[in-house]
């Protein structure tokens, strides 16, 4: 068989698409889940760090390390099972045990991750989840076990994958500071779509969080947005009048517009990662097939009452950034065509001023050239006569005649030799 190169990323993309496999879970049991960010420049930050957090945790339980640059790694860690991601913004842990506590969300589970090595955590806890997996019990001991673990306000519960399973929870952190959620599966629910179940769980709460993000960041700016508006709106008022100092109002314009495009730029990363985990979010909800459980709001309407608000703000502030910033743009462009229509109006006026300086120059310089034709010829006709004596005693002509004769040609002949220099400079 002919052999072909293959391209040098070929393998590592295509196994990629199955580097992170669904666990693999059996009802009864629990999983304590773990989000863990960098307050500011999260998508810049060193990665090597996360692996270097983990090896730790791996090595306290005589775990394999992952391999250099690996993004994921799942194993056991001693009796338990270990799942790991690194993504763009966060690194998350999902700690998987095959028995449940005997008083639910107590949070003993928690513990299995030790306590100093958390605090040594390179980034803050973005969010944490207990997650009890349970066998489906009759209809009344489900009812009632929700009313006693989660806040019924906020309660959200529906039936998923075809009614192979009841997820619940309300999206509240508890005295401990985690999340609860629940699930109730059917003796024939399968060990991977139990560990579907309990992964979309985590991921609707991790994009949730990471999505709010956008919200806190649109409310930072809206003071400010709403100050730079107030001063955009006044200086295009002004602009529909007379303006005494133009310059000054568009380096105020200009200063603003300014101002914009840099919040913009800030903002930019934050926003568009809101729109994608948004997208992740309402995907991950659709792909359970929820149906509703005794007249309980599903986590669809939970999303469509309390998140979708959230991210219409999200993009409200968006656009309404970048309105502001075309918005001064197109000010500043009509101010700097005004400032220019007026200088050219000047420039006009100028130039109408230097032509009729140079009118009035020229017609000066035509009265001093005639003044100058007369001086001159009144010299020339005096060395005329000079010349011309002897001849004019001879022929018995009087100096007066002769001075009468020379002076007609003497002027003419001045005009005709300054015409021709003239001319010539010309």
């Amino acid at each position: 068989m002919t052999t072909i190169e293959d391209h040098p990323l070929r393998y590592a993309l295509a196994n990629e698409l199955h580097a992170r496999p669904f666990p693999t879970l059996d009802a009864p049991c629990g999983a304590v889940y773990l989000a863990i960010k960098r307050p500011e420049g999260a998508a810049a930050r060193d990665k090597d760090a996360d692996r270097q957090h983990l090896t730790q945790l791996l090595d306290r339980f005589g775990a394999t390390h992952p391999q250099p640059g690996a993004t994921h790694w799942f194993g056991d860690l001693g009796k338990h099972k270990l799942k790991w991601e690194q993504h763009t913004e966060f690194v998350t842990y999902t700690l998987f045990v095959d028995q449940v506590e005997e008083r639910p969300f107590n949070g003993q589970i928690f513990s299995h991750l030790p306590t100093d090595w958390l605090a040594k955590a390179p980034g803050v806890r973005i969010t944490s989840a207990l997650i009890r997996v349970e066998e489906m019990q009759d209809e009344t001991e489900i009812v009632s076990r929700l009313t006693d673990w989660f806040v019924p306000e906020s309660l959200a519960v529906s039936r998923v994958l075809d009614g192979s399973a009841v997820i619940a929870g309300d999206f509240r952190i508890d005295a401990a500071g985690h999340m609860r959620f629940a699930a109730f599966t059917t003796p024939d629910c399968g060990a991977r779509r139990i560990g579907r179940i309990v992964q979309r769980l985590c991921e609707i709460e991790t994009y949730k969080t990471m999505s709010m993000l956008g919200l806190a960041r649109s409310r930072d700016l809206g003071p400010r947005m709403g100050a730079l508006d107030n001063e955009l709106t006044g200086l295009m008022s002004s602009m529909t009048g007379k303006m005494a100092q133009p310059e000054e109002t568009l380096d105020s314009l200009l200063a603003i517009s300014a101002e914009l495009e840099n919040m913009l730029a800030q903002s930019s990363f934050r926003f568009g990662a809101t729109g994608a985990y948004e997208a992740i979010v309402n995907q991950r909800i659709d792909v359970l097939r929820e149906e509703r459980y005794t007249g309980r709001q599903t986590f669809a309407e939970f999303m469509m009452r309390r998140f979708d608000p959230a991210m219409r703000t999200v993009k409200s502030t968006e656009r309404r950034l970048q309105t502001m910033a075309e918005r001064a743009i197109r000010a500043g462009d009509l101010l700097r065509t005004r400032v220019d229509v007026e200088r050219s109006a000047q420039n006009q006026s100028l130039l109408e001023s230097m032509n009729k300086r140079a009118d009035l120059q020229l017609r000066l310089q035509k009265t001093v050239e005639g003044l100058s034709v007369v001086a001159i010829s009144y010299y020339a006709v005096n060395l005329v006569l000079y010349m011309a004596g002897p001849l004019g005693d001879a022929a018995n002509l009087s100096k007066l005649v002769m001075t009468a004769i020379a002076t007609p040609l003497v002027i003419l002949g001045v005009w005709w030799m300054v015409r021709r220099v003239r001319k010539s400079m010309e």
